[in-house]
């Protein structure tokens, strides 16, 4: 995208000289002097990584991206940050259906993943292999969509927002309980839009249940079901062949403990503590987040979860199947989930429990249905056309695709989309609280944790 009326670091309408401070004194917190001169190239870019150090001094010495944002016409040039299977499936190919967006980019450690993506970015897009933060460097992206495992979204995210990036990040958007109040920080400082992939926030049917729900006519609230079972062999260590050659295993681990490269970790990095949380944080935060979104509810009291490796063992550290009640006092609530890779009764979907009636959601329905002797209308809204409850996708309804959309369209207005990173850091919140009381085998108490 050519900045042809912003001020931004790399911006056409103005060039900054290089500050006469030392780099060692930005990061010791003292404030730089710019001299800005009135230009009309590209040429004169300055080095980014040099304004990393000082934080939100980037803020409030220039500013960061117009108030106006990007106008209607203007394309958005976005690197892709991972680009594996959900990287390729369904965000990229979602993305580039959104006018005036350009898949500019594309970075991933293993060989096999980034020659992928390539194909499925722009064909003159750049391709880096090594270091994501070179793509960050550059003045010509303006966002990211970042699909790396669990343990790098916030160190990502950051590091993009202090570029001057706006971030679309995978849920979970937090590793731990630890990682919160940088992300939130690094968002609202420094004025980026950061779009969390909790999709059902923007599903039609469900913005309709969430309205029905707000009117009261179900009554009270007192306790929610969630589920997400799935009945699928994911049991034997699969042989996958990789040239460790090809990884960069390294910048895969991160800050992540050293350990030899395993091609079935790699893969599979769901299931392994360093990478990703399991069914909690993988599956149950995106019905924990519509549940939150649609009663505005706050961090759990109290979590206690039982798991099992009633298959995986001895091949996920993760367990197979998990159940957690995790407490909300201040709201009068409990919530239910259950999770496995053994049995699919129930499959994926979300149950509110009122005194006057119910109200099930999934990805391609909801159902109102009264309680035996109340006033309550049944009613109901079906977009997936496969008449079974609780898939995990309906080819109708493209949640992806509509959470994309208002992420760009928030880039161009400036306005804050509907699960920014706090909602993100909240909705992991729950997963890690039941993870805790998983691994620690007892209750964990949110006051205990934080």
């Amino acid at each position: 995208m050519q900045h042809d009326q912003r001020v931004f670091i790399h911006a056409a309408a103005y060039s900054i000289c290089q500050p006469t401070t030392p780099a060692a004194d930005w990061a010791a917190g003292h404030v730089p002097s710019f001299t800005i001169t009135r230009t009309h190239t590209m040429a004169n870019t300055f080095h980014r990584r040099q304004l990393l150090a000082a934080g939100a001094v980037a803020v409030s010495t220039i500013t960061v991206e117009s108030a106006r944002g990007y106008g209607a016409n203007d394309t958005l040039n976005v690197a892709c940050i991972g680009t594996g299977g959900r990287a390729r499936g369904t965000l990229m190919p979602r993305l580039a259906k959104i006018p005036n967006v350009r898949l500019a980019a594309v970075c991933d450690v293993w060989d096999e993943h980034l020659e992928k993506g390539a194909r499925l970015a722009d064909s003159k897009a750049i391709r880096e292999g090594s270091d994501y933060r070179r793509l960050l460097d550059r003045s010509d992206i303006d966002a990211v969509l970042i699909a790396a495992p669990d343990h790098w979204h916030v160190p990502m995210t950051v590091d993009a927002c202090k570029a001057g990036k706006d971030v679309y990040v995978e849920k979970p958007l937090t590793h731990n309980l630890n990682e919160g109040t940088e992300v939130i920080a690094a968002q609202e400082n420094l004025r980026r839009i950061v779009q969390v992939g909790t999709q059902q926030r923007n599903i039609p049917h469900l913005k309709e249940a969430r309205e029905v729900l707000l009117s009261g006519q179900l009554g009270l609230i007192h306790k929610i079901r969630l589920s997400w079972n799935r009945n699928t062999a994911h049991w034997k260590r699969t042989r996958y062949g990789i040239d460790p050659g090809s990884v960069r295993w390294k910048q895969f681990l991160g800050k992540a403990p050293e350990q030899p490269f395993d091609e079935y970790r790699m893969r599979n990095w769901r299931w392994f503590w360093d990478f990703g949380g399991g069914i909690f944080t993988d599956l149950m935060v995106h019905w924990i987040d519509t549940a939150y979104w649609m009663l505005d509810m706050d961090n759990p009291k109290l979590a206690m979860s039982i798991g099992d490796q009633f298959a995986a063992s001895g091949l996920w550290e993760t367990p197979d199947t998990v159940q957690t009640l995790l407490a909300y006092p201040d709201k009068k609530l409990q919530a239910y989930f259950e999770g496995t890779f053994l049995n699919h009764q129930n499959r994926s979907s979300l149950l509110f429990m009122g005194t006057e009636g119910n109200l099930y959601c999934d990805r391609g329905r909801y159902e109102v249905r009264p309680e035996r002797g109340r006033n309550v209308a049944p009613r109901q809204r079906v977009e997936g056309k496969r008449d079974i409850l609780g898939l995990d996708f309906y080819d109708e309804v493209d949640g992806a695709l509509y959470h994309l959309r208002e992420w760009t369209n928030c880039i161009r207005t400036r306005e804050k989309p509907s699960c920014p990173a706090e909602e993100g850091v909240r909705s992991a919140a729950a997963a890690h609280l039941a993870n805790i009381s998983y691994r620690e085998g007892k209750i964990a108490r949110w006051s205990d944790v934080t």
